[in-house]
């Protein structure tokens, strides 16, 4: 199988070349060239472990890697995971079921593809025998996963641009308390849009990409999207038939990368009923998915930080399918969006996707209602995602982080301090961060200085 840009001005590339170069040199976001069509492949696949499920499924995308080596590839992925199930699917009422998607090494949602995404790496700098310098963006979440999936690997070097100040403390310590030299945290100025734009501007200068073999670890790298993809199959294959006919998932999203994993899935021929965004306070997909207008606003800080995004890169994923695969208009579209920071669609896919948002305000509320009526103690991101639900749909909630991990937001509401031991260990170690400017040229210095 070939990958192609979404821009549509660069070559095709297999699944391990798309996957270590992560932005395409045209500025677009890498898909497959054709989505596989799994209507005849998934009934065989109930009652698979989950490393087995995802080893089926990427093995349809990962045509140049041998099946017997892609397969330890995914099963050691999977082996950090503190329980059995790796995503277990909890029954909290008739029609509502929370997808644990929290007990991998850092206690989030990311830990899924990046694992893996770390694994592929490392086989890439073996089979290449060269070094990588993976370079990402994150608001919360994804840096502390990224960094655990690169721990200590061989021939690879790390750097995790995060908003200084506006990631929870816990979240800032999984990053800055690993102490392994291959990892580089960047506290940056501003906010994590302003860190994804200078990361954006790094890969579009091919010298200094090529040069220090740079590759992407954010979602817009292809491996993220597709191995998230694998959970949403994994819980609507344990419903039963009349679930299944009716089910919607909800999803806590900023950067629209998560969501877009299960819409892609149906897109491949599962008969998903429907998705849900839902978002904090900062709404750019609640506003557009509702209004039709995609434009940025001002990032409010909040109780949810790893949603605290406006422009959600994997959004153009979503637009190039919208446009008819047209990377002409996909163009055109984002040359709009940078220069007005917005634009407008007059047909929006309500057949398919709704929308809800929570401010501040609303979220330690909704984690005290949810205590009380379910005795399940949620985090501030996946509280979002319990407003508004459809009582005509099945829902399945997806639970994105630890609560352990956000313990003054769940005291606060609960009277409850959640503690995971994995946790309680990081504050007892030093805090190594470097701050530094969100600039493009500040951090091509700090790059150059620290490449491996």
């Amino acid at each position: 199988m070939r990958y192609i840009s979404t821009r549509g001005q660069t070559a095709p590339l297999g699944f391990s070349e798309a996957v270590a170069t992560g932005l395409a040199p045209d500025g677009g976001l890498f898909l497959p060239e054709q989505l596989p069509d799994l209507r005849g492949r998934w009934p065989g696949w109930a009652g698979l472990s989950y490393a087995d499920l995802c080893f089926e499924f990427l093995r349809l995308f990962a045509t140049d890697i041998p099946a017997v080596e892609f397969r330890e590839i995914v099963r050691r992925s999977y082996t950090k995971f503190a329980r059995t199930e790796i995503a277990p699917l909890r029954r909290l009422a008739n029609g509502l079921y929370v997808l644990e998607l929290f007990h991998g090494p850092t206690l989030a949602f990311k830990d899924f593809a990046l694992q893996l995404l770390g694994n592929l790496y490392e086989r890439q700098c073996r089979v290449r025998q060269e070094t990588i310098n993976v370079l990402g963006a994150t608001s919360g979440d994804t840096g502390a996963a990224a960094i655990h999936g690169l721990l200590g690997k061989p021939g690879t070097a790390i750097f995790i641009l995060y908003p200084d100040g506006r990631v929870s403390p816990l979240q800032e310590r999984q990053m800055t308390c690993t102490g392994a030299e291959n990892v580089h945290a960047i506290a940056v100025d501003g906010t994590f849009d302003d860190a994804q734009a200078a990361l954006k501007e790094i890969f579009g200068d091919q010298d200094f990409r090529v040069r220090h073999r740079l590759s992407a670890v954010n979602s817009i790298n292809l491996a993220r999207v597709l191995a998230q993809c694998v959970y949403y199959l994994h819980a609507w294959l344990h419903l039963s038939a009349a679930e299944q006919a009716k089910v919607e998932f909800v999803v806590p999203t900023g950067n629209f990368g998560n969501i877009l994993a299960g819409w892609m899935l149906q897109q491949m021929g599962v008969p998903i009923s429907g998705f849900k965004v839902a978002t904090n306070q900062n709404d750019i997909l609640y506003r557009f998915f509702t209004t039709g207008d995609y434009r940025v606003g001002q990032v409010a800080p909040s109780l949810a930080p790893s949603m605290d995004i406006q422009a959600a890169s994997n959004f153009e994923r979503y637009l190039y399918y919208r446009m008819g695969c047209d990377g002409a208009k996909v163009r055109a579209i984002m040359r709009e969006f940078k220069t007005n920071g917005g634009c407008r669609f007059t047909e929006l896919d309500r057949g398919t996707f709704t929308a809800s948002h929570c401010d501040d305000g609303e979220i330690p509320g909704i984690i005290q209602r949810v205590k009380q009526a379910y005795g399940y103690i949620v985090d501030p991101h996946t509280a979002c995602a319990f407003r508004d639900l459809n009582p005509q749909r099945v829902n399945i909630v997806l639970a994105t982080a630890s609560p352990a991990k956000f313990p003054e937001t769940i005291q606060s509401a609960t009277g409850e301090v959640p503690v995971d031991p994995s946790l309680e260990v990081l504050k007892a170690k030093p805090v190594i961060k470097h701050r530094l400017p969100a600039t493009a040229a500040a951090i091509r210095s700090f790059i150059e200085a620290h490449a491996v």
